[in-house]
């Protein structure tokens, strides 16, 4: 399931677990849920690659040594293990409906039954199967049984020192019939172990780092996504395939983010929820709902696994505009092993299955099945988070400070994101410290909302809460959030009156003199201009045209208008030019503003000023004689990677 890569990692790992057994973040997760162990009898290895609870509570977990075992009794301390199947192909995925489990092998999905009653398999039918070349890194997951009786599939990609579809369908998720009809679903993942439903049934799959994979992430999957890794297309042109894009159409990026470069191919799909590499795991496995009330104050989020830190993460999510975007947080670290597996038990505890055969883990132990207890104690924790037009609106579990809960200074928030790029993960890029102008505390104490300035789409919002605590004067057992913005929804913003100089422009140059800016019409321009172009800043650092198309050589009247709370400028440069320039602009430093962030380039051909809020600027130019691309962009910095669009020249 991961690369050869994680082995760097083991010896860090492995020397860190024993110490995040001691830390008071532990004993305090310890508070509300408990970790405990299944006995699991000398000489079975139970590498957890699937868990399925059937109908009288017993529990089938397929090992990755090709074994199926049922646990009788999982919950006592004296549990029955049966061999139930054997000679499978190192299965990665177990479900059970109507008497029968599904099985996911490296090369098909498998009916089991027992037919004759005897507690062990006697019927394996194949429902579907596909090619393999014997790559050892083409792992296969699942099935997720949909509501219909259909069941969804994952096929990792092989690993030749990348990532490659080396047999058909390697890199796509594939929904099957229980007749063993198969279509495609979607395409561009890397190494897909977990998939599951929300509240709403949508699917989501989580991935881990690789090559066009910055970091892990988890993705809503809709029929037709393209999620971001392009060897998968290479079977986009199957006649059943509902993706049309080709492997040539996908490229490097030259820094752009996978959200920003959407807007070169609108197919790309974007996830909905970063995770931050080796801040909140290293290698994302299962994909639960908390689908009852008895398990904490979480009902209706979801939870993830991580192999490579033994540990489960928490991950709220909200639709803006059609479109998911949520955080994830901390929830439970102190796992023995890798987790792999997360099933519901019928005492609606959570089972664990895990392995670190091949990958390594904190957890020190081969593999372990364990059980996370609830123990009824409510922790003080960020409940959820939800995107404002203007900041965040954080809810908690329990009733805050207020005092401490509205100063500033209990709270810090950054963003960043990360390229979209063939190499094996990425940096975290342009990091920005977010300034926080106003907070609303609840008259009820149980949410305050953050005004934060200048939120920009496509990037991570690291939210640190660590100054607030409860009215008893506890601090969050996690006081950490990261937030994934695609959309920030209309709506009322916060009264900032009283913070009227929150976008205080001294020091900036509004009036940039150039021969680039030209503000009034020419005077052989005597019948006027022959093409006028509006272009307006939007929330978000975007502008609201993403194409403008104007004739070769025309007379064009630019302008410009800044509604937005933030400082805008417009310049129009030659093809291509767009990410260099933004990086010029930010390397002019100190002496920026003065220059309004406008590099002294020639690729620069126009510009405006710097418009503060609420300003507009007009400019007069004779477009480009060459047909092409040219692009346009912001250049204050931070906002080149999101706000440019499209001059078309025909």
């Amino acid at each position: 399931m991961f690369s050869k890569r994680y082995f760097i990692l083991y010896v860090l790992f492995i020397g860190l677990s024993s110490i995040y057994a001691q830390t008071p973040l532990l004993q305090k997760e310890a508070d509300y849920y408990t970790i405990n162990k299944v006995p699991i009898p000398e000489g079975i290895v139970l590498e957890g690659g699937g868990l399925a609870f059937d109908e009288s509570g017993k529990l089938a977990v397929c090992t990755r040594r090709g074994e199926i075992w049922t646990i009788a009794n999982p919950a006592s301390s004296n549990p029955t293990f049966v061999r139930f199947a054997q000679g499978l192909h190192e299965p990665l995925g177990l479900a059970y409906k109507d008497g029968e489990y599904y099985c996911t092998q490296r090369a098909e999905l498998t009916r089991i039954a027992d037919k004759n009653g005897d507690g062990k398999a006697d019927s394996f039918r194949k429902v579907y199967g596909w090619p393999l070349v014997g790559n050892y890194h083409e792992y296969s997951y699942g099935p997720l049984i949909l509501p219909n009786g259909n069941m969804m599939v994952t096929l990792n990609l092989g690993w030749i020192g990348r990532g490659a579809s080396l047999s058909k369908w390697r890199g796509w998720m594939l929904e099957i019939t229980p007749e063993g009809e198969m279509s495609p679903v979607a395409v561009g993942m890397r190494s897909p172990a977990g998939f599951g439903a929300n509240a709403e049934g949508d699917i989501f799959y989580t991935e881990n780092q690789g090559d066009w994979v910055g970091s892990g992430r988890m993705t809503h999957i809709e029929k037709g996504d393209f999620v971001g890794h392009p060897e998968g297309l290479k079977w986009s042109g199957e006649p059943d395939s509902p993706v049309k894009l080709t492997m040539a159409d996908i490229s490097d990026t030259l820094g752009y983010s996978l959200y920003s470069y959407k807007e070169k191919h609108p197919a790309v799909k974007p996830p909905s929820v970063w995770f931050p590499h080796t801040l909140m795991g290293i290698s994302t496995s299962d994909v639960l709902l908390i689908d009852h009330d008895k398990f904490g104050p979480f009902q209706g989020q979801l939870l993830v696994g991580d192999q490579g830190h033994s540990k489960i993460m928490r991950v709220v999510q909200e639709k803006v505009d059609g479109v998911y975007q949520g955080a994830c947080l901390p929830f439970r670290k102190g796992f023995s092993s890798g987790v792999l597996r997360l099933a519901w038990g019928p005492d609606q505890s959570l089972y664990v299955g895990q392995t670190n055969r091949g990958w390594a883990s904190t957890g020190k132990e081969r593999y372990a099945l364990e059980r996370l207890n609830f123990t009824g104690k409510i922790p003080f924790e960020i409940q959820n988070i939800n995107i404002q037009p203007d900041g965040f609106l954080l809810t908690f579990t329990e009733p805050v400070d207020k005092t401490v809960a509205g100063d500033v200074s209990s709270y810090s928030i950054s963003d960043f994101t990360y390229l979209y790029r063939h190499n094996y993960g990425s940096p975290v890029v342009d990091l920005e410290k977010r300034g926080i102008q106003k907070i609303e505390v609840a008259a009820d104490g149980l949410s305050a909302r953050l005004y934060v300035e200048g939120l920009r789409l496509g990037y991570v919002y690291e939210i640190k809460a660590e100054g607030v605590q409860n009215s008893a004067g506890k601090p969050l057992v996690h006081p950490l959030a990261y937030y994934t913005l695609n959309r920030i929804p209309a709506g009322e913003k916060m009264d900032m009156s009283e913070h009227a100089d929150h976008a205080n422009a001294d020091g900036v140059n509004t009036d940039i003199v150039s021969p680039k800016r030209i503000t009034k019409m020419p005077a052989s321009w005597t019948d006027g201009p022959e093409e006028s172009v509006e272009l307006n800043a939007k929330a978000g650092m975007l502008f609201d045209k993403n194409l403008i198309t104007v004739k070769a050589g025309s007379k064009v009247k630019l302008t410009f208008n800044n509604p937005d709370d933030m400082i805008h400028n417009l310049l129009i440069v030659k093809p291509g030019t767009a990410n260099r320039i933004g990086q010029e602009a930010v390397a002019l430093g100190l002496e920026g503003q003065e220059k309004g962030f406008i590099p002294d380039s020639e690729d620069v051909m126009y510009h405006t000023t710097l418009l503060t809020p609420n300003s507009n600027d007009v400019i007069y130019f004779e477009a480009p004689t060459e047909p092409g691309d040219y692009q346009y962009v912001c250049t204050f910095p931070g906002h080149a990677a999101s706000m440019r669009g499209i001059l078309r020249v025909e």
